[in-house]
């Protein structure tokens, strides 16, 4: 358990990891590419060394070298291992890498902890078999562990639900280019959290593949195509940046996290428009993005294509007058907990009155008090309420490692604000 205590901050600069989204996506479209791969500026956390790992498993050749992978991609022809390829609670390594080993030959496995095998799948495999590809939950309950018999895929049309998750989305799109006609993909419905579908495309592109699309409606990516080899560089992670942000909000201090652009595809960037809506100044310029915390008044607003950084707002809105709504969240009861208790549950050990539906957060902000944090084992509920303890004496974050997630030095990196 880490205790946090109260501090005054007086201007803190901050560099946050690279991007997880990111991070994900380029490592498999390394692996995928035609040759030789630099990643610049990955980030190496519990989650993306998994998807490394299975990259590994599956043939490929990846070297660290100083702050950079070096990935030898192998033009699509994987290596399917005889063992399961074993992905703990990493959704996006689960998704993304079962729609990738479909290129593979021969059958595959994939499963996690007891949480991944809560968190569902079925709508990814039922796209997968609409391209004739045998992918099925091993349990036929919609839910990992998964396998994967892995072929040349001709290609063909998909109709897809994405209202779980915009990954399902995402993981077809990136194996799209290695069928031999390409892949016409129908969003049926959704998809939530839009943004991430960007990061995807535009990871595709910095690897030379073009994505033809409506809106996020209907997509359309040629066939027989390959990633291109060179070097690229992930961005800071806007994410993680928003604890620190969070932590002006709430201190009533100015806080900057360096080398981030306000031109950021990464959808949580839009937590700024949100900490502004709230009373907060915000400055952006060629070093980074400041926040300026100031009087806080609750909001009403629609986070459906920012889910990660919910429990964040929440813990801003605990300090706020007044009540803050976050509408259209259904999707977080399928997180690595359901973060629509986990935030409700800790902001009620403070103090606050919040309530909770299906798709709703309400949250009426008041005089929080301390407490210890039930992280229920997921890193984003352990940073977010972590910022509380900068306001407040008696919070304790219980379980304190599980940030190692997604943020291994988040804590050092936190330290910085009492510099």
């Amino acid at each position: 358990m880490r205790e946090i205590r109260p501090k005054q901050i007086t201007g803190a600069k901050i560099s946050v990891p690279g991007s997880k989204s990111y991070t994900h996506r380029m490592l498999i479209a390394a692996a995928l590419s035609e040759g030789g791969c630099i990643i610049r500026n990955p980030l190496r956390s519990e989650d993306t060394d998994l998807t490394m790992n299975a990259l590994i498993q599956l043939g490929i050749s990846i070297e660290e070298h100083h702050d950079a992978l070096i990935v030898q991609g192998r033009r699509g022809r994987l290596k399917i291992p005889e063992k399961s390829i074993y992905l703990a609670n990493s959704g996006t390594s689960m998704r993304l890498l079962t729609a990738m080993v479909a290129l593979g030959s021969g059958r595959c496995r994939l499963e996690g902890n007891q949480r991944m095998h809560q968190r569902p799948i079925h709508e990814l495999l039922h796209g997968l078999q609409q391209l004739d590809v045998n992918a099925q939950s091993v349990y036929r309950n919609g839910y990992p562990p998964v396998e994967v018999i892995g072929k040349q895929i001709e290609g063909g049309k998909i109709n897809l639900s994405c209202a779980t998750s915009s990954q399902f989305l995402s993981a077809l799109l990136m194996i799209a280019p290695y069928t031999l006609n390409g892949v016409e993909i129908t969003v049926l419905d959704g998809p939530v959290s839009r943004p991430y579908v960007d990061i995807t495309l535009d990871t595709m592109e910095q690897f030379g593949v073009a994505v033809e699309r409506r809106s996020y409606n209907w997509f359309s990516v040629s066939g027989g195509r390959t990633y291109g080899a060179g070097s690229y560089r992930v961005e800071p992670d806007c994410s993680q940046a928003s604890y620190f942000w969070a932590a002006a909000a709430i201190t009533g201090a100015t806080v900057q996290v360096r080398g981030i652009s306000a031109n950021s595809p990464q959808g949580d960037i839009r937590i700024l428009k949100l900490l502004e809506a709230m009373g907060c100044r915000v400055l952006a310029d060629s070093d980074g993005i400041t926040v300026i915390g100031g009087e806080l008044s609750g909001i009403e607003t629609d986070m459906a294509d920012t889910p990660d950084v919910v429990p964040t707002l929440a813990v801003v809105a605990a300090f706020a007058k007044g009540k803050t709504v976050i509408k259209n969240v259904a999707h977080l009861s399928a997180k690595e907990s359901n973060r629509l208790t986990a935030v409700v549950t800790n902001l009620r050990k403070m103090g606050i009155d919040a309530d909770c539906g299906e798709t709703t957060i309400a949250i009426q902000g008041g005089q929080p008090c301390g407490t210890d944090i039930e992280t229920f084992g997921d890193h984003r509920i352990a940073m977010s309420f972590a910022v509380a303890g900068l306001k407040i004496p008696g919070i304790s974050i219980k379980d304190e490692y599980c940030v190692a997630k997604s943020f291994p030095n988040f804590w050092s990196v936190f330290e910085r604000l009492y510099s």
